[in-house]
């Protein structure tokens, strides 16, 4: 025995047919209203080779500003597997016994039979699954002793990729990380830049860069002064960090500094930024101004993480 009606892109049918895969029995269904209870969810079940579980909304999702019906939703309850990008297209029906007949109702979605579930949309159902007048009616059969059973099938279709994306994370609290280094035998340099020791700020490693004599275009005319990825290699193709930065070359005779402040985004393929144009060689040589003391010069940044982008595949 079977019926089918059609409204709003929504198939009620009757079948005489258990749920194949899963069964939710509820006793005492109205106290979970008053124990205050909106979202009840099942204990998971394995088909097609992912996990689910239901989800009841007894008096309907408020989140929706439901309040008439009973809501029921299908969720994919292990994303682990379930990776950035892929998708899995599902067919599925939700049913509710007729506890008299021994037979369900089986709702399911008319126009879009595959529905699509992915890492950032688990969850998949009706709102109005059920009238909770209709289903409160004693010739229904559907609560009988305060009692009723839902019920789930789930056909995976499809699995498909949707390519390469990004999650951009900025951050709400910020930590400054400070970081002083000293260049020592100045004079004594064979290439035309110095690095630092590798340090940590913000899970990162990273270090200063001075070119003393100039980079590029400036070579010979400005001390260069940046701030890299130490080893740009971990950071993974697609993923990205934008920080602000402050790097200082600090006066060691009369307090004074010179520093310079800029917020740059930092990937493995744009991994060293600064500024060419730093410092004129003839002020940082200056033995007055002390930037340059017993052939050392100490240099500083000061680093706060601003945003993170973590690329998936």
């Amino acid at each position: 025995m079977s019926f089918t009606n059609n409204i709003a892109d929504i198939t009620r049918s009757i079948v005489d047919s258990s749920p194949a895969h899963y069964i939710m029995k509820v006793q005492s269904f109205s106290l979970l209203a008053k124990n205050s209870i909106e979202r009840y969810e099942s204990g998971n079940f394995e088909a097609g080779g992912y996990k689910w579980k239901l989800a009841l909304y007894p008096n309907g999702n408020k989140m929706k500003n439901v309040t008439d019906h009973i809501s029921l939703y299908l969720v994919l309850d292990d994303t682990s597997s379930l990776h950035h990008g892929r998708e899995i297209y599902v067919y599925f029906r939700l049913f509710l016994h007729d506890q008299k007949n021994d037979n369900y109702l089986v709702v399911q979605d008319t126009v879009r039979k595959e529905r699509r579930f992915h890492k950032m949309k688990v969850e998949r159902g009706f709102d109005r699954f059920i009238s909770l007048k209709e289903f409160n009616l004693a010739s229904k059969n559907y609560l009988v002793g305060d009692t009723c059973a839902f019920g789930a099938e789930v056909f995976v279709c499809n699995e498909t990729s949707t390519g390469k994306g990004e999650c951009l994370v900025m951050m709400k609290e910020t930590i400054k990380y400070k970081h002083c280094y000293q260049f020592d035998y100045l004079s004594e340099l064979e290439s035309e830049c110095y690095d630092s020791k590798p340090f940590n700020a913000g899970n990162y490693e990273w270090k200063m860069k001075l070119y003393p004599n100039g980079k590029d275009d400036e070579l010979g005319n400005y001390v260069s002064l940046y701030l890299a990825l130490a080893d740009p290699s971990t950071l993974s193709p697609g993923s990205k960090i934008y920080a602000q930065i402050i790097l200082r070359i600090i006066g060691q005779k009369q307090g004074m500094n010179h520093s310079g402040q800029a917020n740059y985004w930092f990937s493995a393929s744009s991994h060293e930024n600064g500024s060419s144009r730093f410092m004129p060689i003839c002020n940082f040589t200056n033995e007055c101004l002390g930037y340059v003391v017993r052939d050392s010069c100490c240099a500083e940044a000061e680093i706060i993480i601003l945003g993170v982008v973590d690329a998936f595949p």
